[in-house]
């Protein structure tokens, strides 16, 4: 049986994505057949404006050349309009005369710029801003012409009358509302970016209809309602677009805004699909390319047959790409009905953000000036996150917790393209642009890929996003965001299906859930791993090999290939036997290193690997089990020395510090835990930054959660106070399990409960008594497994090989 034919009707960005993400997933099912209007090979549609603006050339936004459909076994007709769909013989006929025979179409025709419908509106030298040719006919009038006049203070409207500034003109934009960019921004955020364009040399008209556009041979001028005109050698017409669904009715398709389509991006013809700014999906048109992406990847899945992937919908949002001008927008930023707003304002420094909030959530955004924090209210909106916790803070952002590493930078558009973004890698703002531009990036999880920017510790993910949209410009993202790159489904829902269908290996999980890779990838296998053994320990399959290195090796592998090996202190206290223990170890093994670290344990840098298990053998008969420096899992409990040696002690903090690390080690968490007890409200243990901290008072302990002493320094925040150790415990277990049962893999405590809220944590563990103590004993239960030291498995003699060089084992 030879191959079905796929013919794609549309060479833009949105129908050549199904293309490419078909050929990843399906490379033999189709011959494919692509028509294209316009006379090139795909290029990016959005950069248009740069290009008009004389930041790149037409080269530089051309994604996929002539050259790279041959070279796939595309067959391309470009420059070749298709004007008949004949669905009874299934084949396509171009104005050429050129058909091509169909057993799937995918039509991706676009969008057509509106036309006013005034007299004059056919004149030369009236341009619509849609496509090559048109930027094209704009630079070459910038170079005979002076006047312009742009109708439209859209998104669109405003890009092109910079790019026609950048290229000399004296610009007025036409308006007929009052705000400016009025679909995307309030009232005063609008007039805080008319009077920074201002300043800028932008002219404006605001409330001014057309009337007609004047000329004698060539336009001259363009005539208002109110009988006033502005000369113009050049008229851009930027009012706004309509889906192009003219070839998909004469095809008899239903259509209504747009070629309305299913989830699956089916038509009401099964055997034709339709993705991209034609398309009409649940009431809904998109003019932005994130989310027609996501529509090209759900359609190529069901064009591949796979059909376990649906679309439904996205999240969007709009940032101001090419003036120069920091803005943001999403949601339902307008607000009213039973909606709050919140605002900060302050006028001599051009910040303006709103912030409007219903059922304690937030559902629209509106930021000019000061836009750092625009991709942190777009993910609490998509994500629905409960706001209540930190409603006072909320204006002030993320960025405001303690961004180490990055001197304080909030915005990034005015930064060279030598600055480091991402310390970790060493990846600067000129790569993750360059790598967005010419590889059509338009994802974090695609910069992170191609740059390895934000892919580390995460803490520059905020400057990475902000520079994905000023390069992009708009935004969106899929109502639901994959675990990787093998699975469309979530983190929730993988660790859901393996609850509810009993899957207690890797493997199951994989075949169960239809993984695209057949072993899964770096990133889905720990989490995944990690998932199985919380949610069935003891039964489930813990596979060493989805382990990162450092917990294959249970050791910290260091820059020159040695390994560090830091041996529990319970509560940080030792004594004149343990350190003399030590000391021979580091003697006998010759060990360069031996270091205090910041959580009161001793660490041994430099081990070779081959000495691990002899140096983790010497170690367990002195007592020691491993301090699991290396793993997800409690790292350390800090403590101070309370009521046993300090005057100012109100508890016996060292105790209890002690008796929490002995029932807490060894426990597998979703990313490393660390704890501290302080005797008395000075906090010498420093528990205020911890992801479990107590804080002895007279009347017993004070609990807290959700702290952070890291890149991003955050504070816990109190979740309530108790009278005695034993409550302390009882409290502790049910908190670790609460995380380990409900958050996402190398989440930490103090981003798992930002998104969750403070509020929901209290309900749990502290208004539902019951539960906690359920908690707690599912995380005894748990323990009874975990609690086997590795070091003392691993020291014998049986699995020394593991540890051997190839010389060795040669």
């Amino acid at each position: 049986m030879g191959k079905e034919r796929l013919v794609l009707v549309g060479n833009g960005m949105a129908g050549m994505k199904v293309i490419e993400e078909l050929l990843a997933i399906a490379p033999d099912r189709y011959d494919i057949t692509v028509f294209g209007a316009e006379p090139y090979g795909n290029y990016n549609r959005i950069l248009l404006s740069p290009v008009l603006a004389g930041d790149q050339t037409v080269d530089d936004i051309i994604l996929n050349r002539v050259e790279w459909y041959a070279e796939n076994g595309l067959t391309l007709h470009s420059g070749c309009e298709v004007i008949e769909i004949d669905r009874f013989h299934r084949r396509v006929i171009a104005a050429d005369g050129t058909s091509a025979p169909y057993d799937r179409l995918l039509l991706a025709t676009g969008s057509n710029p509106f036309i006013i419908p005034v007299p004059g509106n056919d004149l030369p030298g009236v341009l619509t801003y849609r496509d090559i040719h048109d930027v094209e006919a704009m630079l070459a009038a910038s170079r005979r012409q002076k006047e312009a006049v742009v109708i439209g203070g859209g998104l669109l409207g405003l890009e092109a009358a910079y790019g026609l500034m950048k290229q000399g003109m004296t610009v007025t934009v036409v308006h007929l509302e009052e705000t400016l960019m009025e679909r995307q921004l309030d009232r005063p955020a609008g007039e805080l970016l008319k009077h920074s364009l201002e300043a800028r040399g932008m002219r404006f008209l605001m409330k001014a209809q057309t009337a007609e556009i004047v000329g004698d041979g060539r336009v001259q001028a363009v005539r208002f309602a109110n009988g006033s005109e502005v000369p113009a050698d050049l008229v851009v017409m930027a009012v706004g677009i309509r889906p192009n669904t003219a070839l998909a009715q004469r095809a008899g398709l239903y259509c209504e805004r747009g070629v309305v389509v299913s989830d699956t991006l089916q038509t009401f013809d099964p055997r034709i699909y339709a993705v991209g700014e034609c398309v009409q999906h649940r009431g809904q048109c998109y003019g932005l390319v994130a989310p027609l992406f996501e529509q090209a990847k759900v359609c190529a899945n069901q064009l591949a047959e796979l059909g376990y992937r649906y679309y439904e919908g996205s999240v969007t949002s709009t940032k101001l790409k090419v003036t120069g001008v920091e803005l943001f927008s999403a949601g339902h930023f307008q607000g009213g009905g039973e909606c709050e707003e919140l605002l900060l304002q302050d006028s001599s420094a051009g910040v303006y953000k709103k912030l409007v909030i219903r059922d304690a959530q937030i559902v629209g955004a509106v930021m000019y000036g000061d836009t750092a924090d625009g991709a942190w209210y777009f993910q609490m909106m998509r994500d629905a996150t409960p706001i209540n916790d930190i409603r006072s803070t909320l204006l002030f952002g993320q960025a405001n917790l303690g961004d180490s590493g990055h001197g304080g930078v909030r915005q990034t558009a005015d930064l060279p393209d030598s600055a480091q973004i991402c310390d970790c890698n060493g990846v600067c703002k000129g790569t993750i642009v360059e790598a967005i531009v010419s590889k059509g990036l338009f994802t974090l999880e695609d910069v992170r890929a191609h740059t390895k920017a934000s892919a580390s510790c995460g803490s520059c993910t905020g400057l990475v996003q902000q520079i994905l949209q000023n390069t992009v410009g708009n935004y969106a993202t899929p109502a639901i965001t994959p675990l990787c790159r093998c699975t469309d489904h979530s983190h929730d829902q993988v660790r859901e299906t393996i609850r509810r269908h009993h899957l207690t290996s890797l493997e199951a999980v994989f075949a169960f859930m239809e993984w695209k890779t057949p072993d899964g990838c770096e990133k889905c296998r720990p989490a995944i791993n990690y998932y199985l053994i919380v949610t069935w320990p003891g039964e489930a399959i813990d596979d060493a090999q989805a382990r990162f290195v450092n917990e294959r090796m249970h050791a910290n592998i260091q820059k020159d290939g040695s390994y560090s090996v830091v041996p529990r202190m319970w509560g940080g206290v030792t004594n004149p036997a343990e350190l003399r223990a030590i000391a021979d170890v580091a003697e006998r093994y010759q060990i360069p290193t031996v270091k205090v670290t910041g959580g009161q344990r001793i660490d041994l840098l430099g081990v070779k690997k081959e000495d691990l298990p002899k140096v983790w053998g010497d170690l367990s008969k002195a007592g020691f089990v491993s301090g699991h420096a290396y793993g997800k899992a409690l790292r350390t409990v800090k403590t101070c020395v309370g009521t046993e040696w300090c005057r100012f002690g109100v508890q016996d903090s060292t105790r209890l510090g002690i008796e929490l690390e002995t029932m807490c080690w060894g426990t597998w968490t979703p990313h490393k835990v660390k704890m501290a007890v302080s005797g008395c409200p000075r906090n010498c243990a420093e528990a205020t930054i911890k992801d479990l901290g107590v804080v002895a008072i007279d009347s017993g302990w004070e609990i807290h959660v959700g702290g952070n002493g890291g890149m991003k320094v955050r504070a816990t925040e109190v979740l309530c106070r108790v009278e005695s150790a034993t409550a302390v415990k009882e409290y502790a277990a049910a908190y670790l399990q609460l995380y380990r049962e409900e958050a996402r893999y190398l989440e930490r405590t103090a981003h798992w409960i930002e998104r969750v809220g403070l509020s929901y944590v209290k309900q749990r563990l502290v208004d539902d008594a019951a539960g906690r103590k359920s908690l707690a004993e599912r995380f005894h239960a748990s323990q009874r497994q975990a609690q086997e030291d590795p070091w003392a498995k691993y020291a014998d003699k049986c699995h020394a090989d593991k540890f051997q060089t190839l010389q060795e084992v040669s």
